[in-house]
């Protein structure tokens, strides 16, 4: 490995330099300054770790969102298969129901309207049958009354010729016996002809009464015709449902297809979502293991810029620590001397009940020393906006919450959430990773490079300076100076 790293390296490299060559001075000042610039470069991959980390939440929770999403229209697919399945079977069932009844009934009604139309000729018939009895029993009655009429005409014959007989004597005693006879006969002729027009009135009345039901038989045979026609026609409309039947399980059966094919689909779907799922959750992972190093990095930045400063160098930041560390100072006596003249008591000055001032957004608080530091605290700030590149000052404590902001920073909240992050910060919490070392840092002086969240995405790469705050021996917190990096 030598060998090929003496062949490889340039030889102003791999030579050593002349002894009588002395080493060109380096200006110590210039670690502080590149320090700084380190710092400022972690910050930023840092953030945009952190941006990454949280994007690949998003992504997380966007991909099981849509994976559970794929499964319920999954399990939705199985209950519409299914569903069609019955429907198929159940329509099926009706199509070839549907069909036997029609064939029956069609069978039925054919039978009956055959055996109608039988029966109502057979009573257009039996009409004509009947006219005809009645005109032979007309003859018959008519020439029953004519032998009636000759027996009458016969009997006063004879009752004439035995009067004449009675007058002749013996002479006519012959010719009387022949006239009781003819007499004799005329009587049962007239009585037979009696009984017969009784037994004719008889027979007509019954021939009558036939008509009459032969004729009521024909109009029910009639009217029972019509109704077959009118089943029939129902039948024909039975036919026609079926058949539609008969095509809805067509159209069942085709859509059945599609929907195995979505059901296929939505499988393979879920399967590449869960691969997704996999795949994201193994990058977040690598994400948060890459932030925490970075931040563990930024930290490493940090604790340099400290020992470079520490060391007396003098770096471009060294002015905005000391008036840090000097007002920091001063607030502190401030908050000691309120409380010895009993302004504000110290359970009241590290009251730790935030109670959320309700409609905010982003969310504000309220404690039982906002009022104080509302007049205390704005005669420190303020002027330290007054110098050179001063983005803001402020005081939070040990939690990250800040109850009073440089006065631009402290405008009544509008509607528009992003207007408000920018433009109303006080009594807000920021407890994210600059916000809680600031506020809980013990040593002298604090120095990080962050990026600003300054509201709508936009953020701004700031340093920020920070020394503690202690009341009576107690830590309060700490004051922040922000500027740009």
């Amino acid at each position: 490995m030598s060998a090929i790293m003496s062949a490889t390296m340039p030889d102003a490299i791999s030579k050593p330099l002349p002894r009588d060559e002395d080493p060109v001075p380096v200006d110590i000042s210039q670690i502080g300054e590149r320090a700084g610039r380190l710092g400022v470069a972690i910050a930023d991959v840092a953030g945009l770790v952190t941006d990454l980390s949280e994007l690949g939440t998003g992504q997380n929770n966007f991909a099981r969102d849509a994976a559970h999403q794929a499964s319920e229209m999954r399990q939705s697919g199985l209950a519409l298969t299914e569903s069609m399945t019955n429907a198929q079977a159940a329509a099926r069932r009706a199509a070839d129901s549907l069909g036997d009844s029609t064939s029956e009934i069609a069978s039925a009604i054919d039978r009956t309207n055959n055996a109608l139309q039988t029966l109502g000729q057979g009573s257009v018939d039996l009409n004509a049958a009947l006219d005809g009895i009645e005109k032979t029993l007309a003859a018959v009655q008519h020439t029953s009354s004519s032998i009636e009429t000759i027996a009458q005409e016969t009997r006063l014959l004879a009752l004439n010729a035995s009067v004449e007989a009675a007058r002749a004597g013996d002479a006519g005693r012959g010719f009387s016996i022949i006239a009781d006879a003819v007499k004799s006969l005329a009587d049962q002729i007239r009585k037979f002809t009696g009984a017969n027009a009784e037994n004719l009135t008889t027979l007509i009345d019954t021939l009558s009464a036939l008509r009459q039901d032969a004729q009521t038989n024909a109009t029910y045979a009639t009217e029972a015709v019509k109704d077959t026609d009118t089943a029939s026609n129902g039948n024909e409309t039975l036919k026609k449902i079926s058949g539609m039947v008969r095509e809805l399980v067509q159209d069942i059966e085709a859509m059945a297809a599609p929907v195995e094919a979505n059901q296929r689909n939505f499988e393979e779907l879920g399967a590449t979502l869960d691969g997704l799922i996999d795949t994201i959750e193994t990058s977040h992972g690598k994400l948060g293991t890459t932030r925490s190093r970075a931040e563990s990095i930024l930290d490493i930045s940090e604790d340099f810029m400290r020992f470079v400063v520490d060391s007396g160098v003098e770096t471009i930041d060294t002015p905005m620590l000391e008036l840090c560390k000097h007002t920091a100072a001063e607030i502190s006596h401030t908050f000691e001397a309120a409380i010895a003249r009993n302004e504000i008591t110290m359970e009241a000055l590290f009251d730790k009940n935030y109670r959320p001032v309700e409609g905010t957004n982003p969310q504000q608080y309220l404690t039982r020393y906002n009022k104080f530091t509302d007049r205390v605290l704005p005669p420190f700030l303020e002027p330290i906006l007054d110098h050179p590149n001063v983005t803001f000052s402020c005081a939070l404590d040990t939690n990250g919450y800040l109850p009073t902001h440089n006065r631009k920073y402290s405008r009544p909240q509008g509607k528009d959430p992003v207007w408000n992050t920018a433009n109303c910060r006080n009594r807000r919490m920021f407890n994210d990773r600059t916000g809680l070392a600031a506020g809980r840092n013990t040593l002298p002086f604090l120095l990080q490079t962050y990026r600003r969240d300054m509201g709508g995405g936009e953020f701004a790469l700031m340093k920020d300076v920070s020394a503690p705050i202690t009341v009576n021996g107690h830590h309060w917190g700490g004051l922040r100076i922000g500027y740009p990096a």
